[in-house]
């Protein structure tokens, strides 16, 4: 059903075989498109990331930025990663996770 085919690959522009086996793979899992790269491109955007804004790794990203707080259970500090804008309770890490566990039984 499946047979051997020469496809270009769009980083480096060689040739590469797009074998029946991989074709029969890509059926099973739902492809639809066929590879746009060969193997070895394949796997270096893969180890960089994937062409995503930050990499694959999350510690590219920039810090979150932190804002205190009251929290509205306990009276402690709360740091939290958005601005409190007072309509809404704020709670402090250990209060919050108090809450949760709670709601959760």
């Amino acid at each position: 059903m499946y047979t051997d085919e020469n496809l270009n690959c769009t980083d480096c522009n060689q040739s590469f075989i797009f074998s029946a086996g991989e074709q029969e793979f890509f059926a099973q899992k739902g492809f639809t498109n066929k590879p746009n790269r060969c193997p070895d491109c394949r796997a270096a955007r893969k180890a960089s990331g994937g062409g995503r804004p930050g990499g694959s790794s999350y510690s590219s990203r920039p810090p979150r930025e932190m804002f205190s707080a009251r929290c509205s259970q306990c009276g402690g500090e709360a740091k939290v990663p958005f601005q409190p804008s007072g309509d809404k309770p704020v709670y402090c890490r250990d209060c919050f996770q108090t809450r949760q566990t709670s709601r959760r039984y």
